[in-house]
């Protein structure tokens, strides 16, 4: 079960088992983990949202610094002008269609939500 949470949503679901009166024991039976564990998520201290909305701002601004970085080394490696195979060169252009799809729906988002910060620098 706790295969699919987060850390955040492993302690926030034994902190609330905890209040409900569930034993240690009985929590770490329930999620499939240890009562070390149960032990070290009740000790840990609760995270404000503010600090979670902190800590995700860190997490974005690293993916984006990462995207900026793969997207100026494949310019730079310039795909379209690479001596390939038909089936790479499908495979890449499916690749490079597709990653900017999603991109573009992404940017398209943000200026939803943030159309004085996109105006100034919108699209073409």
């Amino acid at each position: 079960m706790t295969g699919s949470l987060t850390l955040a949503q492993r302690r926030a679901k034994v902190r609330h088992m905890a209040q409900d009166g569930a034993s240690n024991r009985a929590i770490a039976a329930e999620l499939d983990i240890s009562k070390d564990t149960v032990a070290r998520d009740l000790a840990a201290p609760v995270e404000t949202p503010a600090q979670l909305m902190a800590q995700r701002a860190t997490r974005t601004e690293t993916a984006m610094s990462q995207l900026s970085a793969a997207a100026q080394a494949a310019v730079a490696a310039n795909p379209a002008h690479t001596i390939t195979d038909d089936e790479t060169a499908r495979r890449w252009w499916t690749e490079l269609r597709a990653t900017a799809a999603q991109l573009l729906a992404h940017a398209d988002e943000f200026a939803t939500y943030y159309p004085g910060a996109s105006e100034s620098g919108g699209a073409p």
